[in-house]
């Protein structure tokens, strides 16, 4: 009888093909020639978790057998005695995406057979239209749907809309200014003008990205209502999800939630009382896919589904995690999608495809996902301070990004 397979390195790769700075963990295996891949990404601090992942997790990791999944993530998550922050979650994740790779690779099946098979042959997926005007958003719709999407997130100027005409305390700090009750009143507009050019059959999605008030929010779901969107995403900060109570019992507007969560006790709320329509939760910053299974199992039960975040700073390795999920899960509703470039097709081979608005994974063992860590290298992270996230209401106070 052989010996289990065991860990026998932690590597990661930081690499910036795209938008995002990205983090990928890859996991060697003391068989000849078998790693996984996951996926760390906390791109505002990713330097933050390659650290974590090189000086604390990979000691503990060494040497474990890799088939225990459920027990590392278990381990993991106490072994630094505090828990359940973005840094420790994400260099978890890594790891724990990575070993579901190498049990995929191992039994010769995709990770979403392992987790019971497909419910659907592929994951509808909704991308984003933006634009500085309500007719431009339009516009940028338009051509989404021409090339076979059916659902469209519409956004206009950027979170919190445009800070152009907005008047300021002389002397106010450098930042991404936005007045939340004039973003309000103009996502109204270009929501009901991108409604009445592109029709009733295309679904429309909006994110708030937690820019109002909690009474500012629950005005805003009722006036939305009339236009019948996908979902709202975001309309409340996690600091305010007693609020979501108020919303449920005065509008219709179905409502996303959770790309910020950390915590099972900041979803479970919701999910147990019917108070969000879909969890949005980032699948790295949560753990990875071990804690994803959970959720999704216990979302099932309430009605709520799937729409796991998918933004660019989602690695083609999140992805690839995402889409397993997604075609195994009974409860699935919808996956954001970000139009990967062709130079992230070149160093992630296997990133998924989207065909007329449909992601379909692959029969490769595993995640289906690799990485050419020589291309990767030619795209170092920048070494910048993040001004996106150095948001400000009209007065110049700090606001949430």
């Amino acid at each position: 009888m052989t010996g289990p397979v065991t860990i026998t390195d932690v590597e990661t790769i930081l690499t910036q093909p795209g938008q995002s700075r990205l983090v990928i963990v890859k996991v060697q295996t003391s068989e000849p020639g078998l790693y996984g891949l996951g996926c760390a990404t906390f791109t505002q601090r990713v330097f933050a978790v390659e650290a974590a992942i090189e000086r604390h997790l990979k000691p503990f990791l060494i040497g474990r057998d890799v088939d225990r999944i459920e027990e590392i993530w278990q381990m993991s998550m106490v072994h630094g005695y505090w828990r359940n922050g973005p840094v420790l979650n994400n260099a978890i994740s890594g790891v724990d995406q990575a070993l579901w790779d190498v049990k995929g690779k191992r039994a010769g099946m995709p990770v979403y057979q392992l987790l019971g098979g497909k419910s659907r042959e592929a994951a509808a997926v909704y991308v984003h239209a933006n634009g500085e005007s309500p007719q431009e958003v339009a516009d940028s719709a338009q051509c989404l749907v021409d090339e076979g999407y059916r659902h469209v997130r519409i956004q206009m100027g950027g979170y919190g809309g445009t800070a152009s005409a907005m008047q300021r305390p002389q002397g106010s700090p450098a930042g991404n200014y936005f007045d939340p009750r004039a973003y309000g009143r103009a996502m109204l507009e270009m929501i009901a003008h991108v409604r009445e050019t592109l029709g009733a059959e295309i679904e429309l999605l909006h994110d708030v990205h937690e820019r109002l008030s909690p009474i500012d929010a629950v005005q805003f779901a009722k006036d939305v209502e009339t236009y019948r969107l996908f979902f709202l995403e975001d309309v409340l900060a996690p600091e305010d999800i007693e609020w979501f109570r108020t919303i449920r019992h005065q509008s219709a507007t179905p409502l996303a939630m959770g790309e910020l969560f950390n915590n099972p006790l900041e979803w479970r709320p919701l999910i147990n009382e019917r108070l969000i329509d879909f969890v949005r939760m980032h699948v790295s910053q949560m753990g990875g896919i071990t804690p994803a299974i959970k959720v999704t199992a216990l979302a099932d039960t309430f009605g709520v589904r799937t729409a796991w975040h998918g933004p660019s700073d989602t690695s083609p390795v999140g992805h690839a995690a995402n889409l397993h999920l997604d075609v195994w899960a009974p409860n699935f509703g919808i996956q954001e999608w970000y139009q990967p470039s062709e130079i992230e097709y070149e160093v992630f081979p296997g990133l998924p495809h989207v065909v007329d608005g449909y992601m379909y994974p692959t029969d490769q063992p595993g995640l289906g996902i690799d990485i050419d860590e020589g291309l990767a290298t030619k795209f170092p992270c920048d070494e910048i301070v993040e001004q996106w996230t150095q948001t400000r209401r009209p007065d110049g106070s700090p606001a949430r990004p």
